[in-house]
């Protein structure tokens, strides 16, 4: 991304060491750390998760988690010492001067207040103008980043609206105030592909019209390559490399760089099985609504055993809703969703234990699908007591093995909270926690969208591995293509709440493709600067690039 900025430096830190606090005494989390933020400038930090892209990030605003301090360093932000700054002044800068986009929005909103006025809440109380006026730049906003309807759709509550379209609420309320800096963390995580590039292009442009500066932290490789002038990539809170983002890509020196830019070389390692005469699971002509408004229309399709059938489509297009009808929590309209052979009862409370065990779902938000204040042992080990009746040693050892197969260390992560891990680490609990229960069906929404590239392929491969080991079906709710091609054996492709494709992932990859599967095949960031400038250019001269969805 090129930037006109007048080169004004914006934010230094110098030395920035943070620590958190763990097993009774601290530990370092952020070393030494020097960066440097111009006006007009995108700085993208990447690294595995833990690697403190968010702590640093958050440490721009003066701020550290509960459970860490700020223990070194400096931090001036255009000419204010923030180590030295009352909190009155670093909360008259917060929200106003920086603002900060969260990885999770579900976990960031308040449910009892309407999305347009947790927008106007800030600018109004800044001063920035009355709350009709920011009413009206709320809607603004809105449309600017492609969100259905935007004259209304601040009018619901966020459990109203999709991951998707929460994210985008989130980064509208970020620009409310038009900042100095904004701090996106991982924004685009929770978009489909034809979202996200509309998202980029309006962070882009708000960043070069009103001459910000932005960090931009991501774990999506080709998504900082669009969006950042230079990138830095850490490792255990240190860094390891710095540069210009087209030399970085280019030619990165640092082995762990150069690891990075490399993965997503899985593929399943087998074909699928020989499809049985009986499916484990069928959704046979489903129909669903949320109250009055129809979400999905006359749904067919069979997931078998050892089969993996990945769902794609955009933010509301109804995918995460169909496996709510299949784990009973929406009963549908109208059809039948059936387990084995046998119809499944819609309501989950009318099921029996053993059917809600054999179908788990790990959910697209790990901040908000685990208990804040239970620890690690008591997440992975409720499952196992209430549907094995595991108790005792034989609880605990289990809780210890699933710990390994999902690669953290029982012994440093079993008593904690989940406040103490990071966004990825929280997802792999949610991952065992589903394990826990021995299904024969997982469910996995978007599970490796909250993980940085190296750990999410790591992760394929241990579901992978379940799979061949256990006969495991899945569905793989996703709208990261790469993921669809590397752990998939049928894609189902939604849009408006039915199905507009299905088939074998090889027919649904070669053309000639539906418009819509089309869309969002061309829609896949490269690594490559050029790419996203490439792809407007192209669809400005078909006459546009509005999203299918709208």
């Amino acid at each position: 991304m090129s930037t006109d900025g007048n080169g004004e430096l914006l934010l230094e830190m110098r030395g920035l060491c943070i620590d958190g606090f763990r097993d009774e005494e601290w530990h370092d989390i952020v070393k030494n750390i020097d960066l440097t933020l111009n006006r007009g400038e995108v700085l993208g930090l990447i690294g595995e998760s833990g690697a403190g892209k968010s702590t640093i990030g958050i440490a721009a605003m003066g701020y550290a988690k509960p459970g860490c301090r700020i223990s070194g360093g400096s931090i001036v932000f255009d000419g204010l010492d923030l180590m030295k700054a009352s909190e009155a002044e670093k909360r008259d800068l917060r929200g106003v001067r920086i603002a900060y986009v969260a990885q999770s929005a579900a976990a960031s909103f308040n449910p009892a207040h309407k999305l347009i006025d947790q927008f106007a809440e800030i600018p109004v109380e800044h001063g920035k103008g009355s709350k009709n006026e920011a009413y009206a730049d709320a809607v603004d906003l809105y449309g600017r980043l492609q969100m259905p309807d935007p004259d209304q759709i601040g009018f619901r509550y966020p459990h109203q609206v999709s991951g998707g379209q929460l994210q985008r609420a989130m980064t509208a309320m970020a620009m409310s105030c038009r900042p100095d800096l904004i701090i996106f963390d991982e924004p685009t995580t929770a978009l489909d592909v034809t979202t996200q590039i509309e998202v980029l292009v309006t962070i882009r442009d708000i960043v070069e019209q009103f001459n910000s500066a932005a960090m931009y932290i991501t774990h999506d490789l080709a998504v900082v390559a669009q969006m950042a002038d230079k990138i830095m990539v850490l490792r255990y809170g240190e860094l390891v490399e710095e540069a210009d983002t087209r030399s970085m890509l280019s030619d990165p020196q640092q082995d762990y760089t150069k690891s990075l830019w490399a993965v997503r070389s899985f593929r399943k390692h087998v074909d699928a099985p020989d499809k049985e005469t009986i499916p484990l699971v069928k959704v046979e002509n489903v129909s669903a609504s949320y109250g009055p408004i129809p979400v999905l229309h006359d749904i067919d399709f069979e997931i078998h055993r050892g089969y993996t059938v990945a769902v794609v489509g955009e933010s509301g297009s109804g995918k995460s809703t169909v496996a709510r009808v299949i784990t009973g929590l929406l009963p549908p309209k109208h059809g039948q969703v059936y387990y084995d052979g046998e119809p499944l009862p819609p309501d989950y409370r009318k099921r029996t234990k053993d059917q809600l065990r054999q179908a788990q779902m790990i959910y697209q938000m790990a901040d908000t699908a685990i208990n804040p204040r239970h620890r690690i042992r008591d997440i992975i080990g409720r499952p196992l007591s209430f549907y094995l009746g595991m108790n005792g040693g034989a609880r605990e050892q289990r809780i210890r093995e699933l710990l390994d197969m999902i690669e953290l260390d029982p012994d440093q992560f079993i008593d904690r909270f989940p406040s103490e891990l990071s966004g990825g680490q929280k997802q792999r609990i949610c991952i065992a926690r589903a394990l826990a229960a021995e299904p024969n069906f997982i469910i996995c929404d978007e599970v490796t969208s909250a993980l940085d590239q190296l750990v999410a392929e790591g992760i394929l491969k241990l579901l992978d591995r379940l799979q061949q080991e256990l006969n495991l079906a899945y569905m793989f709710i996703t709208h990261d293509l790469a993921t669809v091609r590397a752990i998939s054996d049928e894609v189902i492709v939604m849009l408006q709440g039915r199905i507009v494709d299905f088939g074998p992932k090889e027919d649904i990859f070669t053309p000639p493709h539906h418009e819509y599967t089309d869309l969002l095949l061309s829609s896949v960031p490269e690594m490559d600067p050029d790419w996203m400038d490439t792809v407007l250019a192209e669809r400005a001269a078909k006459g546009g690039m509005a999203s299918a969805g709208n």
